[in-house]
């Protein structure tokens, strides 16, 4: 199963991201800023070291004597010639009566027949000193920068999508069954404009559409109830003539079934698309208990099937269609009652916000997870039509209620949570 993506409003999105990108332009930002400048001071540093080390050449070329003041300039000769070398070294400063980080500038000159070594330092620490506040302080100013742009940014955003979520909000409330025109707040920004104009397009198409498939439904039902009714009375009219044999009369009765079964066919079909079509917007309080107790008298006068009502709390009243709240019921009933074994009594639990129907059964079913598909038939009950318990599932998801099957016990297990 695929996990559920994070969702985020838009302006928190929009704003978080551009929050994370500026720390990250701030970090490096400053970590270019600190290896750059740090290069620069190296520069200096190297240049400030060639130049005591010209200064001291040119003293040495003059003869003068020039004396050491370790730790930070030796002279020495040797009888070997060394490379022109920067490095990094750590030396005791006496000084400072502790070791420090010295740049080292090592040169070799040839005076008089002799070698000369001149060393050069120059403490690292008193660049680092210099650059750590400057880098510290533009990090800080650049932070105070993007965090006075991000609320600014952030009023911004809001003002420039409020045109959006007007639209947005206008079009959470639109219904269908509305005459009202869908009215878009007006924007200066032309996709906003354009998306208006679509919106009021579609959602004018799908009213049209509405009245449409409505007005079908409509004529469906009264077109097609009427003809049959008039063949099934044809039909018993002709049956309850004396002049026909028994082949005809098997044929005629066969004919009747059909014809019922048909019929009971149109209107569950009529019945699913008026639910499509939220063609029952009346409400009203539903007792669950004394409306169960009403089907169960009424089932019991039409089966010998034993039904078992237990109230272990009492259910809270459901606001319902009253027509819908009992076609949910009835198709319940019927359900177990047709599938049930005649012997074994149908239970009925009613707890505070959950109904369960159950009846005996000796294992569970082939396909329990197409159960509450359209035209699925478990069995071949020839009175089946494959649409009781998917105008369960469709009144359960109009209304927001969980529809559920289980396998408990050896009994058949249908659950309603409301």
């Amino acid at each position: 199963m695929l996990r559920k993506k994070r969702t985020y409003k838009l302006l928190q999105r929009t704003s978080w991201d551009f929050l994370l990108l500026s720390v990250v332009l701030c970090i490096l930002t400053g970590l270019a800023l600190f290896f750059y400048t740090r290069y620069l001071l190296d520069e200096e540093l190297e240049e400030q070291l060639e130049s005591r080390t010209a200064f001291v050449i040119a003293e040495l070329e003059e003869g003068r004597q020039v004396t050491s003041i370790p730790p930070l300039m030796e002279i020495g000769t040797s009888d070997r010639r060394l490379e022109k070398s920067f490095r990094d070294t750590m030396l005791y400063d006496p000084f400072e009566n502790e070791p420090e980080l010295f740049r080292e500038l090592t040169s070799t000159v040839e005076l008089d027949e002799k070698i000369y070594h001149v060393i050069v330092r120059s403490h690292v620490i008193e660049s680092d000193d210099v650059l750590e506040p400057i880098v510290a302080s533009f990090i800080s100013i650049l932070a105070g920068a993007f965090f006075v742009l991000f609320f600014l940014n952030k009023k911004r955003n809001r003002k420039l999508w409020e045109p959006f979520f007007g639209s947005l909000t206008r079009l959470k409330s639109f219904s269908l069954q509305s005459d009202e025109p869908l009215i878009f707040p007006e924007s200066n920004i032309q996709e906003f404009q354009e998306l208006n104009q679509e919106l009021v397009e579609i959602t004018n198409k799908l009213k049209v559409d509405y009245r449409n498939l409505k007005q079908f439904t409509a004529d469906m039902s009264h077109e097609t109830q009427t003809p049959l009714a008039i063949i099934q009375a044809k039909v018993e009219n002709i049956i309850n003539q004396n002049d026909i044999n028994s082949t005809q009369y098997g044929e005629l009765t066969a004919i009747q079934k059909e014809i019922k079964r048909l019929s009971q066919l149109n209107a569950n079909l009529i019945l699913l698309a008026k639910i499509d079509n939220h063609q029952f917007p009346e409400q009203e309080p539903i007792n669950l208990t004394r409306l169960l107790k009403e089907k169960i008298e009424n089932f019991s006068t039409l089966t010998s099937q034993e039904f078992q009502l237990s109230v272990k709390k009492r259910p809270k009243s459901l606001m319902m269609n009253a027509n819908l709240a009992h076609a949910l019921l009835n198709n319940l009933l019927t359900n177990a009652v047709k599938y049930g074994d005649g012997d074994k009594p149908i239970f009925i639990h009613i707890l505070h916000n959950e109904l369960a129907i159950g009846n005996y059964g000796k294992k569970t079913l082939r396909n329990p997870e197409k159960l509450f598909d359209r035209f699925y038939k478990e069995g071949k009950h020839p009175k089946s039509n494959g649409f009781g318990l998917s105008i369960v599932k469709k009144i359960c998801d109009h209304y927001g209620f969980d529809a559920s099957y289980i396998f408990k016990e050896n009994h058949h297990v249908f659950k309603v949570i409301f």
